[in-house]
C-alpha cells in the first residue's frame, strides 16, 4: 500500500507551547493524542527562525544562504522541491495558505523605488503566478497576511488562478478546503500541505476559544524576566496565542476525523509542525530571529495511523532534526528515494520499527544569515548549533555569543560563553560550528579559540 503524507504547520507556534511538551496553560488533546500515538522528534529546529528562510528550505531542503536568504526573498522559481519529487513518483500535490516565498514586498520596493514597505498593498491580495508555486498541482494560496478574518486565497489546478475571500477565521476556512480536497483525493495517493498563519501575531482567536484564556491566569516561563512592561505585553498576547492554538488543534482533530470516514486513516500519515518560535518575553524579547529556544524549537511529530500493520515506533525521539531535514524524512515515511540535491538528512526510520542508520548528524545547524531588523531581537548576523547530547554554541562573526548547557540549564540562565572552565568545551564546539560552516558552503568567520 502506498503512503499518503498530509503537513500541517502553522506559524510562529513553539515547541513548548503543546500539552504533551509540558505547558499548563494550553489544551491541544487532539496534538497530544497525535504525539502519543505517534512519534514526537522533541529537539526539532528552526535552522533560520524566521518565515521566508524555513520555508524555503522546508521545501527545498537546502540551507537558506543557498535558498532563501532573508525576509521578502523569493524562492527562486526553477528551483525543484518536495512537490516535484511527489509528483515524479506519481502523487497528487496540493497547498493551501501562507506561502510568503513569492518576495512581494521585495519586488514592490524595487518596482517603486522606494526604501518603505508602507502603502504597496497587502500582501494578501498578491497573486503568486502558477509558475512560482513549487512545483504543487493544486494550490491555493497567499504570499502572506497578517489578518485572520480578512483572507483571501489564489490559486487553482494546474494554470488556472482564481481568487477566493475565505467566508471566516483562516485556520478553520483552510481546514475545510483541504477536507474537501481529501474528499475529493481518497483514490490517489496524495502529498498535501495545510499551511496556515495563526498562532502568527495578531494574537486573537475566535471567541470561543479566546475566552477560555485569560492574561491574568498565565503562567510565565521561568526566564521571562519580572518587569512589569515585558510581563503585561506577554500576558496579553499569550491569551490570544493559547486560544489560536487551541482551534489549530480542534482542525487537527477534524482532519484526523475526515481520514478515518473517507477510510484514509491507514495510509496516511501526519507530519504537525511549525516554522519557528515565538519568544513571548522570554529574556526580555518577543516574536523570533534569535536563537534561544523559545524561538528555535519547534514541534514536530510523525502521525496517524500509517504503517498500523507495518510496525511503527511511537514516543519520542531526541535526534537533532532541522528545517532541511523535513522533506527527506517525509519522502522516506513513503518509501522513495530522496533526489541527490536534497542537504537534508531522512529521519523517517526511527518512525519504522527494525531500521536503524549510522553516520547522522550530531548537531543542527542554526543560521541568521540575512538579519531583518525585526523589533526586540537580534539584528546582527549569528551562527550556531545544537548538539545530540545537548549543548548550544553561537557566534557572531569573529566574537563568542551564546553557550548554554541544555541539560542543566534549560531556560538559559547561564551563559558559559566567557567562562574559562569551560574553554575545552569551547573549542570543540567551535570546531563543530565550523565543520557546518565548510560542510554547507557558508560563508561565515568564526574566533580563533585557543586552549591555553
Amino acid at each position: 500500500m502506498k503512503q499518503n503524507v498530509i503537513w500541517i504547520f502553522g506559524d510562529q507556534h513553539r515547541a513548548q507551547a503543546l500539552g504533551i511538551n509540558g505547558d499548563e496553560n494550553v489544551s491541544t488533546p487532539h496534538i497530544d493524542t497525535l504525539a502519543r500515538l505517534g512519534l514526537n522528534y522533541t529537539r526539532a529546529v528552526s535552522g533560520f527562525p524566521l518565515c521566508c528562510p524555513f520555508r524555503g528550505s522546508l521545501l527545498t531542503s537546502k540551507y537558506p544562504h543557498k535558498c532563501v536568504p532573508g525576509h521578502e526573498y523569493a524562492l527562486d522559481e526553477n528551483t525543484r522541491t518536495i512537490a516535484h519529487a511527489f509528483n515524479d513518483n506519481g502523487y497528487h500535490t496540493a497547498y493551501f495558505g501562507k506561502w510568503h516565498l513569492d518576495g512581494f514586498e521585495e519586488k514592490n520596493m524595487k518596482d517603486h523605488d522606494c526604501n518603505s514597505q508602507l502603502n504597496l498593498g497587502r500582501a494578501v491580495f498578491h497573486v503568486v503566478p502558477p509558475h512560482r508555486r513549487g512545483g504543487f498541482k493544486r494550490w491555493y494560496g497567499y504570499d502572506n497576511n497578517n489578518s485572520p478574518w480578512d483572507t483571501w486565497v489564489h490559486g487553482g489546478e494546474g494554470k488556472e488562478t482564481e481568487s477566493i475571500k475565505l467566508d471566516g477565521y483562516e485556520t478553520d476556512c483552510l481546514t475545510d478546503m483541504l477536507i474537501e480536497y481529501l474528499s475529493e483525493k481518497k483514490d490517489d495517493n496524495f502529498f498535501a500541505v495545510l499551511s496556515v498563519q495563526p498562532p502568527h501575531n495578531p494574537y486573537v482567536a475566535p471567541s470561543d476559544y479566546q475566552k477560555n484564556y485569560s492574561p491574568g491566569k498565565i503562567k510565565f516561563r521561568e526566564n521571562v524576566p519580572n518587569i512589569q512592561s515585558i510581563r503585561e505585553t506577554a500576558s496579553k498576547d499569550l491569551a490570544g496565542y493559547y486560544g489560536q492554538i487551541e482551534n489549530l488543534d480542534d482542525n487537527v482533530g477534524r482532519i484526523q476525523i475526515a481520514l478515518k470516514d473517507l477510510g484514509l486513516s491507514e495510509s496516511t500519515h501526519i507530519v504537525f509542525f511549525s516554522d519557528h518560535g515565538d519568544m513571548h518575553g522570554s529574556h526580555g524579547q518577543f516574536k523570533k530571529t534569535n536563537p534561544y529556544e523559545e524561538s528555535i524549537r519547534i514541534p514536530f511529530i510523525i502521525g496517524g495511523e500509517a504503517m498500523r500493520y507495518n510496525g511503527r515506533l511511537n514516543g519520542e525521539c531526541d535526534v537533532p532534526l532541522n528545517h532541511v531535514d523535513i522533506a527527506p524524512t517525509t519522502l522516506g515515511l513513503c518509501g522513495l528515494d530522496i533526489p541527490d540535491w536534497m542537504e537534508g538528512t531522512n529521519y523517517a526510520h526511527y518512525r519504522m520499527k527494525g531500521r536503524t542508520k549510522d553516520n547522522e548528524p550530531t548537531s543542527a545547524y542554526l543560521q541568521s544569515v540575512i538579519p531583518t531588523r525585526h523589533g526586540d531581537s537580534t539584528d546582527l548576523p549569528w551562527r550556531g548549533i545544537v548538539t545530540i547530547d545537548n549543548w548550544k554554541y553561537v557566534c557572531f562573526e569573529n566574537t563568542v555569543w551564546l553557550m548554554f548547557d541544555l541539560n542543566e540549564d534549560p531556560y538559559e540562565l547561564v551563559n558559559l560563553a566567557h567562562n574559562t572552565k569551560y574553554l575545552t568545551k569551547r573549542k570543540e564546539l567551535n570546531d563543530e560550528l565550523q565543520s557546518w560552516i565548510d560542510k554547507t558552503d557558508d560563508k561565515f568567520t568564526l574566533p580563533i579559540i585557543e586552549e591555553v
